[in-house]
C-alpha cells in the first residue's frame, strides 16, 4: 500500500516556497483555432490580444492604481519575477483584498479572472482558491510592462495557482508562460481535478499490454522539471505516434478536456504551438508507478510531454500541476 497520501507537501508548508524553476518560453507560432488538430487548423490568428476581455480589464486595473499601489505591483516587463513559477509563492506583497484594493478594483480583478478562464474553469478555480487560501485575499498579483502596448502581463500567484494574461506579449507561449494549478486535498476522488486524472487514465485503459508496459514509468521526476526540451528532447512513456488512430483521437479529446479550464483564445494558441512543435504525434504519455495513492491502478501522477508541450500532474500527496507550452527553439 502506498501511504504517500499521508506525507506533508514541502512546497506547501511555508508561505514562500523553497523550490522554484526558471523558465521562459518562446515566440512565433500561428494559431490553429478550436478544431481537431489531427486534421490541421484554420489560418486566422487566435492568440489573445491587448483588446481581449482579460487584457482590457488589466488595462483598467492599471489605470485605476494610485502611486502607492503602483509602487508595489507595477514592474518592468523583463523583470525576473515574471519568469519564476512555483506551486506556492507570492509574486508581490500585494494581497487581492480590501486592505490593498478598492471594491471597484477587486471587481476588475474578478473580470480578469473571468476573462482568462472558461465558465467551468472560473467556478472551479474560485472553489480551489477558497479551499486552499480562503479565496482571493490569499493571492497576490503583479503587472509587468504597460497594459495596452505590445509588452505587458498580469500575473496572479499563490497557493496552488499561477495565472497570466499577456495579450500575446510572448507570442507562441501559451498562457503567456508556464502556469500552475492544484488542490490541497490528498484523497484523489475528492480533489477538484480528479476528472482530469480519470480522463487521462481512460487513455491508459485503452492501451494494449505492450503499450501499457511502455507507458508505465517506475519513478516520477521532480514536479518542477518542466522545462521545454525542444526537438532534440527525450521523453518518458509511450509515444502517441505508436498508438492506433482511435487511441490518438482519445488523446486529442483528453487534451481538449484538460485545456477546457481556460479561455478559448489560450486554448487555440496552445494547440497552435503544439502543431508548430510537430503536432499530436510528437507527444508521449507517462504514468508513474511510484505514486498510486490507493493501489487501484488509477495512476495519480502522469505526464504528457513533447518538444513544445509539458503537462505534469502530481496527485500525490495532493494536486500540483504544471503546464508549459511553447517553442524552445525560439526562446530569447
Amino acid at each position: 500500500m502506498n501511504n504517500s497520501a499521508q506525507r506533508m507537501c514541502p512546497d506547501c508548508d511555508s508561505d514562500v516556497t523553497r523550490r522554484r524553476f526558471l523558465q521562459q518560453v518562446g515566440a512565433g507560432a500561428f494559431a490553429l483555432g478550436a478544431v481537431p488538430f489531427l486534421a490541421g487548423g484554420r489560418d486566422a490568428l487566435a492568440a489573445p490580444t491587448a483588446t481581449s476581455a482579460a487584457e482590457t480589464a488589466v488595462k483598467r486595473l492599471y489605470e485605476s492604481l494610485n502611486e502607492k499601489q503602483s509602487s508595489v505591483v507595477c514592474l518592468p516587463f523583463n523583470h525576473a519575477l515574471r519568469k519564476k513559477i512555483n506551486a506556492n509563492w507570492r509574486i508581490t506583497e500585494a494581497r487581492i483584498s480590501s486592505e490593498f484594493l478598492s471594491n471597484e478594483q477587486l471587481a476588475i480583478v474578478d473580470d480578469v479572472l473571468k476573462g482568462i478562464t472558461s465558465e467551468e474553469g472560473y467556478d472551479k478555480l474560485q472553489r480551489q482558491m477558497k479551499a486552499d487560501a480562503g479565496g482571493l485575499p490569499g493571492y497576490s498579483f503583479a503587472i509587468f510592462g504597460l497594459p495596452g502596448t505590445d509588452q505587458f502581463e498580469f500575473e496572479l500567484t499563490g497557493r496552488h495557482l499561477t495565472l497570466r494574461a499577456d495579450g500575446n506579449s510572448v507570442p507562441g507561449a501559451a498562457f503567456g508562460g508556464p502556469i500552475v494549478y492544484g488542490h490541497g486535498v490528498g484523497k484523489p476522488s475528492q480533489n477538484l481535478f480528479f476528472n482530469q486524472t480519470q480522463q487521462v487514465n481512460k487513455v491508459f485503459q485503452a492501451l494494449d499490454p505492450a503499450q501499457a508496459k511502455q507507458a508505465l514509468v517506475e519513478f516520477s521526476p521532480t514536479e518542477d522539471a518542466v522545462a521545454l526540451q525542444g526537438q532534440k528532447g527525450k521523453f518518458p512513456g509511450l509515444a502517441v505516434s505508436d498508438m492506433s488512430s482511435d487511441q490518438q483521437e482519445l488523446v486529442e479529446q483528453t487534451l481538449k478536456s484538460l485545456l477546457g479550464v481556460y479561455r478559448p483564445e489560450d486554448v487555440d494558441e496552445a494547440l497552435a504551438v503544439l502543431k508548430q512543435g510537430g503536432g499530436l504525434k510528437t507527444l508521449h504519455m507517462a504514468y508513474y508507478q511510484d505514486s498510486d495513492l490507493e493501489d487501484d491502478k488509477v495512476w495519480d501522477v502522469w505526464r504528457i510531454e513533447g518538444p513544445s508541450f509539458v503537462w505534469h500532474f502530481r496527485g500525490d500527496p495532493h494536486v500540483h500541476a504544471y503546464i508549459n507550452i511553447g517553442l524552445k527553439e525560439q526562446q530569447v
